[in-house]
């Protein structure tokens, strides 16, 4: 069996690039596909792999540029030669699920969400920061790309999606129907053979709009508790305004001290919703139990009462309200790290290899 990864793009580097990762591990001699591809922005085992790229790659700035050639991707994918491989597996929440393959070949989409910016658009506004005109153009400029993204899918002969709020967005953008396999975890990574907490509360996340990190500044600047954020972004120097003695900004760290903030947390924060939230189980593996915001991915990874809690309204009181009644002392370890275990990067391995055996197959 010949097998190829189709990869949306590779000139950052995030949840979607950590399962290329994964699934590499499992089929190393299979090459990557992928539209733009920038080696210094991306990971060491990525640059190892054997990657193509599209024409696009040839055009100005074109990691810069990225975002602003999308109506391109659709072609790029399809000039893409992909005959020789029995078995296409796309890592999409683009365009990569538009290649073309052989009548014989089986093309397996691992669905990270259909473009939010093509099948959300009020959503997507509202959580991005465009100014005016572009507000008003995305969707006349986004119509003909949607019908072209509709086609790409109908190519798909199965899609899994990484939870089930993905799922139901693949359901009602494709009309498909499509199986949940959860993001893969390195729990071993985050592990710690003993628990001694600090007194501090931890945010990871990039600091976009979307990700309401704001919600987080807001409430321990007023609680006065102690907060550490890892991450960067466009929101950075407007949350950094805003922040009170008690919060501070760490921006990037290296693998291991993130584990050690980890492991050192009284708990994690994320305030955001997200179609799945690795970093909530980074935390749980690491022994530390969550407050997150009760929608998208935390709703299927957190426990509440066990491995952490949820707040229902996205405000900043909730949050605070939430603050003042939580007790890290009442969560085991145990129960957090247990519950990580159920996403760990082996079971999501070995589910993979399943649904690949079976569409070469032709079971699906």
């Amino acid at each position: 069996m010949k097998i190829a990864f189709a990869h949306d793009y590779l000139y950052e580097y995030g949840g979607a690039e950590r399962v290329l990762e994964v699934l590499h591990e499992v089929w190393p001699e299979a090459p990557v596909y992928t539209s733009i591809f920038d080696p210094d922005a991306i990971s060491a085992p990525i640059r190892e792999m054997d990657v193509h790229t599209t024409f696009l790659q040839r055009l100005p700035r074109a990691t810069r540029l990225a975002k602003h050639y999308f109506f391109l991707y659709p072609l790029a994918f399809e000039q893409l030669d992909l005959r020789q491989y029995d078995v296409v597996l796309s890592i999409s929440s683009y365009m990569s699920k538009a290649v073309l393959t052989t009548e014989r070949a089986r093309h397996i989409c691992y669905c990270l969400t259909p473009p939010r910016f093509l099948w959300g658009y009020e959503t997507y506004l509202h959580r991005s920061s465009f100014n005016p005109l572009a507000r008003i153009a995305l969707p006349f400029l986004t119509s003909g790309v949607r019908l072209w993204d509709k086609i790409a899918a109908d190519r798909v002969d199965q899609f899994v999606s990484i939870s089930r709020t993905v799922q139901a967005r693949v359901a009602k953008a494709y009309r498909r129907p499509s199986e949940v396999i959860y993001p893969p975890v390195d729990t071993a990574a985050f592990r710690q053979s003993s628990h001694s907490p600090g007194q501090y509360f931890l945010v990871v996340s990039r600091l976009g709009g979307y990700k309401r990190v704001d919600l987080a500044v807001t409430a321990f600047t007023e609680l006065g508790l102690p907060l550490k954020i890892v991450g960067t972004g466009g929101e950075l120097a407007r949350l950094r305004g805003m922040a009170g003695p008690t919060v501070e900004f760490l921006e990037r760290v290296p693998d291991a001290e993130l584990t050690r903030l980890y492991q050192g947390c009284r708990a994690l924060i994320f305030p955001g919703e997200e179609d799945f939230g690795l970093v909530l189980l980074e935390a749980q593996a690491a022994g530390r139990p969550v407050i997150a915001y009760a929608a998208g991915g935390a709703l299927e990874t957190v426990i509440p009462g066990q491995t952490g809690e949820l707040f229902a309204s996205q405000t900043a009181e909730a949050l605070i309200e939430q603050l003042r009644h939580f007790d890290d002392a009442s969560y085991s370890p145990a129960a957090c790290e247990t519950n990580a275990a159920r996403f760990d990067k082996e079971v999501f391995k070995q589910r993979m290899r399943e649904i690949v055996h079976l569409a070469h197959n032709g079971r699906y």
